[in-house]
């Protein structure tokens, strides 16, 4: 396995590559519960970018050391915003809306395993990501109203998630909710004992690699492309040439060759 950019690797979010192209980035505050705050933000950032480049990658990881996936922000960072003009809380602000718009549009297929408490920026790393494992001891909050906040740069990728209805209960109230509740609600796709959290994601991400990697991007644009889009006979005539141009790539031929063998 091999570090991702290792003279420039910040303690607090460690990558690495293994020799399948699977990318793990594991959050390494914990300390602090895995916690956000303006340097953290802007290496995770930087090094989703740096893998979402890297054609050797294949599928990225999303994880979190100690008990905690991501407490959000820093106390002490929080602290420091306090004294903030607006200018300077609106330029912190954009930071973690990159942060979350880098990491959900990437066009590698990503995987969160939420080990312990999400709250905040937590919740919303985790619905960035395509696929969200979670172990049975996790827990979700999205805290911020008790703060006198809002979660708003991750709301996007929330209510995305999780929906309007829940939304307007889970925003307002900040209650705490288990990994069951997360996954009836839709922010986790499945719940799995602790121990076995890094095996199921080990296994996901196998199923991912037997897929074609332009095939799983082009996927991942179509479903943003016709989410919430009345079908029309333009959402009709995009989705034809998407296909026709998947068809006609060297990946679409390759595979479809060679599975018309079989």
């Amino acid at each position: 396995m091999n570090d991702v950019n290792a003279d420039n690797i910040s303690d607090a979010a460690i990558c690495a590559i293994d020799t399948d192209g699977i990318a793990r980035i594991t959050l390494n505050r914990p300390d602090i519960h895995n916690a956000f705050d303006d340097a953290l933000i802007a290496d995770l950032t930087a090094k989703i970018e740096t893998l979402d480049a890297d054609p050797a990658v294949r599928v990225v990881i999303l994880t979190g050391a100690g008990k905690s996936f991501s407490a959000g922000a820093d106390l002490n960072w929080m602290k420091r915003m306090a004294g903030y003009s607006h200018s300077e809380n609106l330029a912190d602000s954009r930071a973690l809306a990159k942060l979350m718009k880098v990491l959900n549009f990437t066009s590698k297929p990503t995987i969160a395993l939420v080990n312990g408490a999400a709250f905040g920026g937590g919740v919303g790393l985790a619905a960035c990501c395509d696929i969200v494992i979670a172990s049975e001891r996790a827990s979700f909050c999205l805290s911020e109203v008790k703060l006198g906040l809002i979660p708003a740069v991750i709301s996007p990728y929330v209510v995305e998630a999780i929906g309007v209805n829940q939304a307007r209960r889970y925003f307002l109230t900040a209650e705490r909710f288990d990994a069951q509740t997360a996954k009836d609600i839709g922010l986790v796709h499945d719940i799995v004992p602790g121990d076995d959290l890094i095996t199921r994601g080990d296994d996901m991400a196998k199923i991912l690699l037997a897929n074609g990697p332009m095939a799983m991007h082009a996927a991942k644009e179509l479903i943003y492309a016709v989410a919430n889009t009345p079908i029309s006979d333009t959402v009709i005539d995009d989705t034809a040439h998407r296909i026709a141009d998947q068809r006609a790539s060297d990946e679409g031929q390759m595979r479809m060759s060679n599975f018309l063998k079989k």
